[in-house]
């Protein structure tokens, strides 16, 4: 079965061809019946005959016709096939559709989001969605081959992992062959690529899945997300800055050239001045804040290396401290500023780099420690006890063995594909996003345990 993409058609003019996709509409004008047909190509119409009454909306069938060049006054100029019509000699019904619970005729927004997920197969196939995962694939596609071409290698780092305290809740996995003991999901590679360039990489990259038990929002999906990774040895803050901007706005002009820049090169504002001056470190910097296709960059730079701790810092020795990091705790702090860890900790300026993209942070990284004596010291002002310390000596013991400096950034794939496509929530350009109260699209997770399941494990609920 070799299938013609639908939006082909037209080169095959005069030709007996095979086409096949879903039924998007009938129209009976009693001995002619018209059918669109859709594939995620595009729609193009088909000319039937009697034989085609008993076919119904979303229907998948087999045509076998001949392509034929519409007169000249019938011709559709809103689709890509309009010029051309099949006309059907065979027809070939190959799976019945009973009627859909949601209209695919729109956008879609006006219908209930939790509707839309629950059956999210069929949300896929309205026209925006596909074209939201096709340009999501294209960005990816483009980012692998930029930074291949830059010189970065993609490494997969693991995904059953350690638990420790790194900045939001971890997902827990119980070990089936260690009774008590327990895996984590893993918030974000940080530690691993760190390790990477301790090991030589000098140029890592991945496009990875990240896991974190965090509230959702309109920006942030439930769970899990996707993010672009990138760790660099032997490189400054500006040398991060520039690769990432560089490689954004060549993304930017081949998958969304209908797209302009407010500003280039984009501004860099220090944390104080944007929140002086903004009343928030993500500021939306659009002229036309109405205007979806206008894209407004922004660095923010010099963010505080700390801030007070709060009781919700769970993750952050346990309260015994009143400082927290900003970004994280491998963060490095500003060279100047080395001398006020011990002085005014408060007043030290991390090396963390944030994008802003019309009001959204698309993206963070910072310089990070190299030395074990600061990332030691780091650890103390933010309250770590002597066993929260000894979780991270694979990283200590690893910096005793001739570390590079090293930096990095990560960006939000969702949030950054969000902002740019102008879509109002990351589960619009995400296939199948868990909805705001945290259950996973189609498949109803999360879901009980069997008992046995449970007593192989070791574990008993506590209801």
């Amino acid at each position: 079965m070799k299938k013609i993409e639908l939006v082909d058609c037209v080169k095959f003019v005069g030709k007996e061809i095979d086409v096949y996709g879903w039924v998007e509409s009938k129209r009976d004008h009693k001995k002619i019946v018209f059918l669109d047909l859709r594939d995620r190509s595009g729609i193009v119409q088909v000319v039937c005959d009697e034989k085609a009454k008993n076919i119904s909306p979303e229907d998948v069938i087999h045509i076998k016709g001949i392509v034929k060049k519409r007169p000249q006054h019938l011709i559709n100029k809103k689709i890509k096939t309009g010029e051309i019509e099949i006309e059907a000699k065979e027809i070939k019904i190959l799976s019945r559709s009973n009627p859909i619970p949601i209209p695919i005729d729109t956008d879609g927004y006006e219908i209930k989001e939790d509707l839309r997920l629950k059956y999210r197969y069929i949300d896929i196939r309205r026209k925006r969605m596909i074209k939201n995962l096709r340009l999501r694939f294209e960005a990816m596609m483009f980012i692998r081959n930029y930074l291949h071409q830059k010189g970065f290698i993609e490494v997969e780092t693991p995904i059953l992992t350690k638990t420790t305290p790194e900045g939001a809740r971890d997902f827990l996995v119980p070990s089936r062959l260690q009774k008590g003991k327990f895996y984590a999901l893993p918030q974000s590679p940080q530690q691993y690529k760190q390790l990477l360039m301790v090991g030589g990489i000098e140029k890592y990259f991945q496009i990875t899945r990240c896991f974190r038990d965090e509230d959702p929002r309109k920006d942030r999906v439930y769970g899990e997300f996707t993010q672009l990774d990138m760790e660099m040895s032997f490189v400054t803050q500006n040398d991060i800055i520039n690769l990432t901007e560089g490689l954004i706005t060549e993304l930017v002009k081949n998958i969304f050239p209908n797209k302009h820049f407010t500003q280039t090169p984009w501004p860099k504002i220090t944390h104080k001045e944007a929140v002086k001056k903004y009343h928030s470190d993500k500021p939306d910097l659009r002229k036309n804040k109405n205007d979806k296709d206008e894209l407004a960059f922004a660095w923010i730079i010099d963010f505080p290396l700390f801030v007070e701790q709060n009781e919700e810092d769970f993750f952050y020795g346990s309260g015994r401290a009143k400082f927290a990091p900003s970004h994280h705790m491998f963060t490095a702090p500003h060279p100047d500023d080395i001398p006020l860890l011990s002085k005014n900790p408060m007043k030290v300026r991390g090396l963390q780099h944030d994008l802003v993209l019309n009001g959204f942070e698309v993206a963070g990284g910072s310089i990070r420690i190299h030395q074990g004596e600061i990332q030691e010291k780091v650890f103390d002002l933010i309250g770590f006890s002597k066993k929260q310390k000894q979780e991270f000596n694979h990283m200590l013991e690893a910096f005793t063995y001739g570390v590079p400096p090293h930096g990095g950034i990560a960006s939000g794939i969702d949030r950054l594909l969000m902002a740019l496509l102008g879509e109002k929530s990351v589960r619009e350009v995400v296939a199948f996003p868990a909805s705001s109260g945290g259950r996973t699209a189609v498949m109803d997770a999360p879901s009980e345990a069997t008992k046995e399941q449970l007593d192989e494990l070791g574990i008993k609920v506590v209801k």
